[in-house]
């Protein structure tokens, strides 16, 4: 499995099948994250997202585009309501170390 496929089917699993444990298998435990509002570590990003599905049973993010090159992917996407309106437009940028995501960048547009 290639980083980009990794990263695809983390986004299914962890953000869009709103299985926390899917961190489990695709983050590394000393996972850096540069987004002050998530904590640091593998822990860190599943406390923070238990709580955001559970106050947010409809999180959903439409995949518009990755891209990929040497141990790095990017992802273009939306966060879009239960209607199908676009709540954001995001950029993450993931470091990828042995298979797992090791590093986190984002930047996010409210729509």
């Amino acid at each position: 499995m290639d980083n980009k496929e990794i990263v695809r089917r983390f986004y299914q699993e962890f953000f869009n099948g709103h299985d926390v444990d899917a961190a489990l298998r695709y983050v590394r435990e000393d996972y850096i994250q540069h987004n002050p509002g998530v904590a640091q570590g593998r822990a860190g990003l599943m406390e923070g997202f238990r709580e955001k599905f559970r106050t947010e049973p409809d999180f959903h993010l439409e995949l518009q585009m990755l891209i990929a090159e040497g141990d790095k992917v990017a992802v273009y996407l939306k966060n879009v309501g239960p209607a199908g309106n676009t709540r954001a437009r995001v950029v993450d940028i993931y470091r990828l170390s042995d298979g797992l995501l090791a590093e986190h960048w984002d930047v996010l547009q409210p729509v």
